[in-house]
């Protein structure tokens, strides 16, 4: 009767039963992933940008948790088993964290869609929802096939933020344009990596549409450049569009609004 019992509450477990219980993010990125894969209750707390309503494109469900600031004392008192963290994340606190015997899962954000495939499904793993992530990747698909149907030639994009900064070939807002069906001017200026534009060269490059930052609640000189006569004189006749940072910032399903963005004002 006892093993029969056992054998029971076996396979009436969750599938989660052995992953881990206690998990902290200390990436805005990772921040994003976790809350969307963690089952209710797994994910203890994420890090203070992932309640950023310019940064994050959850802002709204982080409000539902804990928050920290990355620094291993902190990371301490929540009691973690898993520390979820981006290739930026302190090396100091990584290296603590690890000295300390605390498991910690490091992820590459990627520059392309194929990577938000790659990342929900390794936190799928890590968190022992695998499930989970490939009905979130599925639907993914699904939305991404969606705005891809009908696309037209492809057109001309270049994007132009603050101090005159374009992001290059290899980037994630690349592959959102090229998702779009759109492509990157960054790359007829031989910036693949991404760089400052002078106005000169955005005039010469001749671009079908503009993509700007939205203006962060603090002016900042360095936002400018935005302002610039130039600038205003060669978008009449053009496309503008006022991206939202927080869906282009992170490789997590939210891009997707920036393509729909994209897709309604060049179809």
């Amino acid at each position: 009767m006892i093993r029969w019992l056992i054998g029971l509450a076996l396979i009436a477990s969750p599938a989660w039963a052995d992953a881990p219980a206690r998990v902290v993010s200390i990436n805005l990125c990772t921040d994003q992933l976790a809350m969307l894969v963690a089952a209710p209750g797994q994910l203890a707390s994420v890090s203070y940008l992932a309640r950023d309503p310019y940064s994050s494109a959850m802002a709204e469900e982080a409000a539902t948790y804990p928050t920290n600031r990355g620094q291993a004392e902190d990371l301490l008192t929540l009691r973690p088993d898993l520390v979820l963290a981006g290739p930026y994340s302190s090396p100091a606190t990584v290296a603590m964290l690890d000295r300390l015997g605390l498991r910690v899962a490091t992820f590459d954000m990627g520059t392309d869609l194929d990577s938000i495939r790659t990342n929900l499904q390794r936190m799928g793993d890590v968190l022992g929802q695998r499930d989970r992530a490939d009905r979130i990747m599925a639907q993914f698909d699904r939305d991404l096939a969606a705005l891809q149907a009908d696309l037209r030639p492809e057109r001309r994009a270049a994007l132009y933020g603050a101090n005159g900064y374009s992001s290059g070939q290899d980037s994630l807002a690349a592959a959102i344009l090229a998702a779009a069906g759109l492509s990157n001017v960054a790359a007829d200026l031989g910036l693949p990596q991404g760089g400052f534009v002078p106005l000169e060269d955005l005039v010469m490059a001749d671009p079908d549409l503009i993509v700007t930052s939205r203006r962060q609640p603090r002016a900042s000189r360095a936002e400018e450049v935005m302002d610039h006569p130039v600038l205003r004189a060669i978008t009449p006749g053009r496309q503008v569009v006022t991206a939202s940072d927080r869906d282009w910032a992170c490789g997590t399903p939210h891009v997707l609004r920036a393509v729909a963005q994209l897709r309604q004002v060049a179809p």
